[in-house]
């Protein structure tokens, strides 16, 4: 026992004079530096991952308070296509060649329209515990059923109150009460850099998150002259379309709306509109059923260097007036030819982009103050802004489900609805959205076509439609009177025995 004790003792005594040794390096300056890093790396290292990660967003509370009010949209679009057009005529052969009966198997004609059908998805969100959602109008456009899926699994079949392809703005309806909606933020003080979250249904994975920053406020996108977009490095892929904006505080800023891409996905390139505009769409198509765009007559490009110089303008900015509408707005105002008109409405032109959305979003009838660029020096007028007139913007539902089959004839028609009838400038009259095998089909009655008249009275019901019809003589000629594009004219067909 005692030997066994002595053994461990001058142990001991070589791990104390090792310690020593160890004090007297750290009280070497050097020593101590390198110590001090050592000791540094260490803590950083040990640091917990929640201090890491303090100042990174975390989007969990957003998604969970926010993320109810986002829809999934389904849409079905109904086509009717000869189906003649897509195959190849049958050859010329002999019967009796050996080819014949090859050609005559695999290469047999079909006779008649085919109906396909298409189907396509997308995203919106809740804007009204009423049911008024929010997407985007290429989501809708030609849709004939439409379906909203909220994230408790209920199912909605949805309405389009109205849409607008120049700013791709849709307003749909469903039948529900006290939703979830989302709350509106204001895109003025979004600021580049900030986070920003998309929810949406990229191909078809519902509820799907995805974050980024703001990239650029104010984009002006080829074809799109009424919409400042937001960029943003968000993933948006196909089926986001319609979807929201969210900032961090959670409001929606923007609908996301387009991507820039080369191959079909997200290549770091997304654009979303404005909620601001957004939302002056949805009202004035929920008031009225169309949008009313001002306009002032004029032709105008984009101000360079050079055109700056040219011109004694201090820098590139504002819109070149390049040519104008005759006795138009502009040409009433004073504005000529070779203006440059600075400001609109006590709003600065930066570029000539700014034009047209200013302009447009300017309420028919008002007048507003002009600033002009003319022979070096600036030139104040006062422009009537009047309505654009024509605008094709608007897009209404293809109401397929509602449309009454006239057997007769062969057609689907459906009563136009009042802002097809302001679009139109007609006071009556029924869209036909099918032909099938029959009489108008055969008298060249086309999808797409209003019938304004049944012989000598005006159309204004599917219902008093067929009253006349079945009235109507048999083996006598009647004569509709049909809207086609800018054309009305009679077309004569006889009823059948």
């Amino acid at each position: 026992m005692n030997k066994h004790i002595t053994n461990v003792a001058p142990r001991n005594n070589f791990y104390q004079g090792m310690e020593q040794k160890l004090v007297n390096k750290i009280t070497n300056p050097g020593c101590r530096r390198i110590l001090a890093i050592y000791l540094f790396i260490v803590a950083l290292i040990a640091l917990p991952v929640s201090l890491h990660a303090k100042d990174l967003p975390d989007f969990t509370d957003l998604v969970e308070q926010h993320g109810q009010a986002v829809v999934n949209i389904s849409t079905i679009q109904t086509q009717q296509i000869d189906a003649n057009h897509f195959l190849p005529e049958f050859p010329n052969i002999p019967e009796d060649s050996p080819f014949y009966e090859f050609f005559r198997r695999h290469m047999q004609p079909f006779s008649g329209p085919r109906k396909y059908e298409s189907r396509s998805l997308g995203s919106g969100f809740i804007i009204s515990k009423d049911g008024y959602i929010l997407t985007n109008a290429h989501v809708v456009e030609s849709a004939n059923e439409i379906k909203v899926r909220l994230t408790d699994k209920r199912e909605f079949g949805a309405k389009v109150i109205g849409a607008d392809r120049k700013t791709d703005v849709a307003l749909l309806k469903i039948d529900a009460d006290d939703l979830p909606v989302v709350t509106q933020g204001n895109p003025d003080q979004l600021k580049v850099g900030e986070w920003v979250v998309a929810i949406g249904a990229p191909f078809g994975f519902e509820n799907t998150v995805t974050a980024g920053i703001v990239s650029a406020k104010g984009r002006s996108l080829a074809q799109e002259s009424y919409v400042p977009f937001i960029q943003t490095d968000v993933a948006i892929n196909p089926g986001n379309s319609g979807g929201p904006l969210f900032n961090m505080k959670g409001e929606v800023v923007g609908i996301n709306s387009q991507i820039y891409s080369r191959t079909g996905g997200f290549m770091g390139l997304s654009f979303a509109i404005p909620i601001d505009v957004a939302m002056e769409i949805a009202n004035q198509l929920k008031a009225f059923g169309k949008i009313s765009r001002g306009r002032i007559g004029v032709m105008i490009q984009e101000m360079t260097d050079e055109l700056a110089e040219s011109f004694s303008l201090d820098k590139s900015r504002g819109a070149l007036v390049a040519s104008i509408e005759k006795n138009g707005p502009a040409d009433k105002a004073g504005i000529k030819i070779r203006d440059v008109i600075l400001k609109f409405d006590g709003k600065n032109i930066d570029t000539s982009s700014d034009l047209p959305r200013i302009v447009g979003n300017t309420k028919p009838g008002t007048k507003v103050p002009v600033e002009v660029w003319r022979n070096g020096s600036i030139k104040k007028l006062t422009v009537t802004v009047e309505e654009m007139p024509g605008d094709d913007g608007a897009i209404t539902q293809k109401q397929g489900k509602s449309s009454d089959v006239t057997s007769k004839l062969g057609l689907a028609l459906r009563e136009l609805t009042i802002s097809e009838k302001n679009q139109l400038g007609v006071d009556n009259g029924l869209l036909v959205e099918e032909v099938y095998d029959g009489i108008a089909r055969n008298a060249d009655v086309r999808p797409g076509d209003i019938i304004l008249g049944f012989n000598n009275q005006d159309v204004n019901s599917v219902k008093q439609f067929n009253k006349l019809l079945d009235n109507a003589k048999k083996g006598r000629n009647i004569a509709l009177l049909i809207r086609r594009g800018d054309v009305t004219t009679f077309i004569t067909m006889k009823i059948d025995e």
